[in-house]
């Protein structure tokens, strides 16, 4: 019966981590108020990215694509599954880049831009847990004319995927975004 309390235990942490980590990421959590303030920010951004992307980073979101369906694993790298951090590392590897395993070291590689700088290739962090600790991370996919930010990445309810930033979810959760190539 032990067992099977330790595993429901586990299972349940899974959930609530989501990608999981242990650091801190800059700045802070906004409130409630702030957030509907930020939310309609995004829905108005006003992008300075002008439509080209290099082949590089295209390559990068080919790869990336490949995998969209691929199930949610905990700690998973591969094809057969993929945790958040482990599917950026994956994608940015088959391309000769190399990223840190953990979302929280992620979210200091490369240099912290501003939401209305992002383009196709560059990261996103979220704290899907509450407070302000990143615990997700996605590719930016595309921008759309105006100014929504997609982005894929590995759910812990649906694998990879591709998600907006507008979605009320991801748009609460959001932190920064960093460019790393």
């Amino acid at each position: 019966m032990k067992i099977k309390q330790i595993v429901v235990v586990l299972a349940a942490s899974v959930f609530v981590v989501s990608c999981g980590s242990s650091k801190s990421a800059s700045g802070s959590k906004k409130s409630n108020t702030k957030t509907v303030a930020k939310s309609e920010n995004l829905r108005k951004l006003d992008s300075k990215f002008d439509g080209s992307v290099s082949r590089s980073i295209n390559d990068i979101l080919k790869d990336a694509e490949k995998y969209i369906g691929t199930p949610y694993k905990f700690g998973g790298n591969t094809s057969s599954g993929f945790d958040c951090s482990g599917f950026t590392v994956k994608v940015f590897e088959e391309n000769d880049f190399n990223l840190p395993r953990r979302s929280s070291d992620q979210a200091e590689a490369g240099k912290n831009i501003d939401i209305k700088e992002v383009k196709p290739g560059d990261l996103l962090f979220f704290a899907t847990a509450g407070g302000s600790r990143v615990s997700h991370v996605g590719i930016v996919h595309d921008i759309g004319p105006d100014g929504e930010v997609k982005f894929i990445h590995a759910s812990t309810s649906k694998g990879v995927m591709i998600s907006s930033l507008n979605e009320k979810y991801w748009n609460k959760a959001y932190l920064h975004a960093q460019r790393v190539l």
